[in-house]
């Protein structure tokens, strides 16, 4: 039986743990070579992981030299990339906006919404040559309903979201299609971020009463990754718990 990812190549931003880790998995299991873009990939433990992926590069994706340079390495490797998953991303401080440091929120904003920006515009070109490309790009909730004390990423994040509209419009006639998730918050180590008032208000807003799993992130960005999301483009798609209302 052919796998639903079979000889597609796949780039995880991210991907060195948590929910990055876990997409890279799923892809890597649906037949996809998947290689990880992470700040530092030395520390790679296959055993840990369950997998080994095809390659892994250290990329800045703050850093628009560093995307396209890993990039055109990839293509160089692998001869086209098929798939690609913006995952990378950082919380930034728990502090009322006024008193927000300025310097955290350029940071915040320079990885979860630049950083999506540098690999979409340096993947985009190549996927549309092509012909055919799947793009997911990791929003969250906080991006629809805007989380009080994490300004910067739900800022952030809406920006992604309205990117991902934006941009999919532009590639609805290209064989591209960009969509992306908004997960409610998961057991991952951005908690460390945290404080614990903000978990326990976070918790209470999911109705079905529990955090998202990496492992259900995973299965929906590998369907949507994939060639059977062919005619939903430029769509949000929760994981929510029942938080989303709308």
């Amino acid at each position: 039986m052919t796998l639903y990812l079979e000889g597609q190549t796949a780039i995880v931003t991210g991907g060195m743990r948590g929910i990055g880790l876990g997409i890279a998995k799923r892809l890597h299991a649906s037949g996809a070579q998947v290689i990880i873009w992470d700040l530092n990939v030395d520390k790679w433990d296959a055993s840990a992981a369950g997998f080994e992926p095809a390659h892994r590069q250290a990329v800045d994706v703050a850093s628009l030299p560093s995307v396209e340079q890993a990039f055109a390495h990839a293509v160089e490797i692998f001869g086209r990339v098929d798939i690609l998953v913006n995952n990378a991303g950082i919380n930034g401080p728990v502090v009322p906006s006024w008193e927000y440091p300025v310097e955290a929120w350029d940071q915040v904003i320079a990885v979860d919404l630049n950083g999506v920006f540098y690999c979409c515009r340096t993947a985009i070109p190549h996927m549309r040559q092509n012909g055919y490309g799947r793009i997911v790009n990791v929003a969250s909730m906080a991006g629809k309903d805007g989380v009080q004390y994490i300004s910067a990423y739900s800022a952030a994040k809406a920006g992604v979201i309205a990117f991902t509209k934006a941009a999919a419009k532009e590639l609805a006639q290209d064989g591209v299609i960009l969509n992306c998730i908004a997960p409610a918050m998961a057991e991952t180590a951005l908690m460390d971020e945290m404080t614990p008032e903000h978990i326990a208000a976070s918790k209470a807003k999911i109705p079905m009463g529990r955090f998202l799993q990496i492992e259900e992130i995973a299965n929906m960005v590998n369907w949507i990754a994939g060639p059977e999301c062919s005619f939903t483009t430029g769509f949000v798609f929760d994981l929510s718990g029942g938080r989303a209302t709308y």
